[in-house]
């Protein structure tokens, strides 16, 4: 077929189909900026989902946590035991939760592995501590992780602060045995410190899970025979509470120099 312009003699020209074209790409353009987000209630949308917001979200879930721990008193199981309608493993899968969710809230460990030994003994006990363990920092890991990562990493200026920052960042995982292994970093603060830093998650689990099974194991083993404080078991359990204590605080003295020198 002949197009327009040679059955014209060549005098005619054909139409540019462009205009077409740029019809049609204005015609999808044009939503585009119409969609833009506009007005008071955009500006009440970044403001709820802006870091500082996040950021005080958590601070206010964890003075919550905080206050119902107070209010309730979890250590009263120490006294007053396990209720009698839970028992065996049911009731260490629900301890197992509620330590999870009293870690969170700032209560001491060392309390609760007492607790799940006194009310399991030492094998269902190690268990439902130690899975209480992981899940609370595990929570404890996405709480900080989600709402006061991006709020809390322009504020790492301090000496110390960047050290952390950097320790975890790049070698998170063998950091975060040690800090398990050896008592002196605040269970709570490790999770939190871990969760603003770029360490991540598989190997903050993973880490927690390993490296708490020793101290764990001795404070449930102690809670387990506490009713007889002159056993072998329960001597051995003091012991290896008190060992790693003590090589904590002598690679600190001995790390002093170095750390002051960063």
């Amino acid at each position: 077929m002949l197009d327009a312009t040679t059955r014209s003699g060549g005098t005619a020209t054909a139409a540019p189909p462009a205009a077409a074209t740029d019809l049609g790409s204005a015609e999808f353009a044009a939503p585009e900026f119409a969609a833009a987000p506009t007005g008071l209630a955009a500006r009440c949308t970044r403001a709820l989902l802006s870091p500082w917001s996040r950021l005080s979200l958590l601070v206010t879930l964890l003075m919550a946590a905080a206050a119902t721990v107070l209010l309730f008193q979890p250590q009263k199981l120490l006294a007053d035991g396990w209720p009698p309608q839970l028992n065996g493993a049911a009731a260490a899968v629900v301890f197992a939760v509620a330590y999870g969710l009293c870690t969170v809230a700032f209560v001491p460990r060392p309390l609760l592995n007492l607790a799940a030994g006194a009310l399991f003994g030492s094998q269902l006990g190690l268990g439902a501590a130690l899975s209480g363990t992981v899940l609370g920092a595990g929570i404890a890991f996405g709480l900080g992780r989600m709402l006061g990562q991006d709020a809390l990493r322009p504020l790492l200026r301090g000496r110390w602060l960047k050290l952390a920052d950097g320790q975890l960042s790049r070698h998170g995982f063998r950091s975060m045995m040690a800090a398990r292994l050896f008592p002196g970093v605040p269970f709570w603060a490790a999770n939190y410190c871990a969760s603003v830093s770029r360490m991540g998650y598989l190997p903050f689990l993973l880490a927690t899970a390993l490296g708490s099974i020793p101290n764990t194991a001795a404070y449930v083993v102690a809670g387990a025979r506490a009713s007889a404080p002159t056993s072998p078991a329960f001597l051995i359990a003091m012991a290896c509470i008190a060992l790693p204590a003590l090589v904590g605080a002598a690679i600190a003295w001995r790390k002093r120099h170095h750390f002051r020198g960063r």
